[in-house]
């Protein structure tokens, strides 16, 4: 009852704002009137990218979650662990080998990106017996930042930049009717990640205690990794880069509620999607006519956080 009376007096009335928020004046009044040009942009623009910003926010939300009990570690998520650029890597390798490629199969091919970085980075860890809470997402982001740079140094040599760029920005701006349906893949791993929450729960704890308990320890870490490198990817190739988010909104949601995600994920993905549009609409509006990125809003928000949760974790610790 109380996630309803969230998304009815929180998300859904962002949503609304949403749809009226930009440069071209679609508004009630407009549409009451039988603008037609106001009643175009509503249909091929303001809805795909209404409802294109809610699945990238949920989606991206739960696979941190999802990464931070299979790590466990409270600082992982798809930007601070190698798996967003891994995605990004993998446009790249797509744009020069196959570009004429169908959007779905970039998809896939990201995937499998993020798959193989999500897979580098926790091997990586496995090699470091003794290591700190703190220690795991500095892997991470350090991984991330190799990774970036070889595909900074690609994109260069083939003087791709600008086309990578424009895939990676995570600017909600570009979306239109037709190129946000892959981020319905993302919804339906969501759903999925729902179906197997206990199971994720119980892998949080360990190993060798889910396998006590009879757990296929790994099979849930080959779910957990498949979702979240098909939604990382799917979020990547329809919109970008959305850093954070999956940081933000899980600890903030675990500070309320407990760890268990049978009970939190369906508050992890409306507050992600909630969170996402409230970036949004912020960027439209700051510095009107022209946009800020949900991505860069997103990364000062994030940056910050981060920052707090150290500095807060340091604290308890002294």
């Amino acid at each position: 009852m109380r996630l309803l009376l969230f998304i009815l007096a929180v998300l859904v009335p962002l949503a609304i704002l949403s749809l009226f928020t930009g440069v071209s004046n679609v508004s009630p009044a407009t549409l009451f009137a039988g603008d037609a040009r106001a009643v175009m942009v509503l249909v091929e623009s303001r809805v795909p990218r209404t409802i294109a910003l809610i699945l990238a926010g949920s989606g991206m939300a739960v696979a941190g979650t999802i990464m931070q009990m299979l790590a466990r570690n409270r600082f992982v998520e798809p930007s601070t662990a190698g798996t967003v650029e891994s995605a990004g890597l993998g446009i790249l390798a797509v744009l020069l080998l196959a570009p004429g490629l169908p959007v779905f199969a970039k998809m896939l091919v990201a995937a499998v990106f993020a798959l193989a970085g999500t897979l580098l980075f926790l091997a990586i860890l496995r090699r470091i017996p003794l290591r700190s809470v703190l220690m795991v997402p500095l892997i991470g982001i350090m991984l991330g930042g190799v990774i970036s740079a070889i595909t900074t140094f690609f994109a260069y040599r083939y003087n791709m930049q600008q086309s990578l760029g424009a895939w990676m920005s995570g600017d909600f701006s570009a979306v239109l009717r037709g190129r946000y349906e892959l981020l319905w893949f993302s919804f339906a791993m969501t759903v999925i990640a729902y179906i197997a929450a206990d199971r994720f729960t119980v892998a949080g704890l360990g190993e060798d205690f889910a396998t006590s308990l009879g757990l296929k320890y790994t099979s849930v870490m080959a779910l957990g990794l498949g979702i979240v490198s098909m939604v990382t990817a799917a979020v990547v190739v329809s919109a970008g880069m959305v850093p954070f988010l999956g940081l933000i909104v899980p600890n903030v949601i675990s500070m309320i509620m407990g760890d268990a995600l049978r009970r939190t994920l369906p508050w992890i993905a409306a507050s992600g999607a909630a969170l996402v549009l409230v970036c949004d609409i912020a960027g439209r509006t700051i510095n009107a006519p022209y946009e800020i990125p949900v991505g860069t809003v997103l990364g000062i928000i994030g940056s910050g956080f981060f920052l707090y949760l150290l500095l807060r974790r340091q604290s308890r610790a002294a």
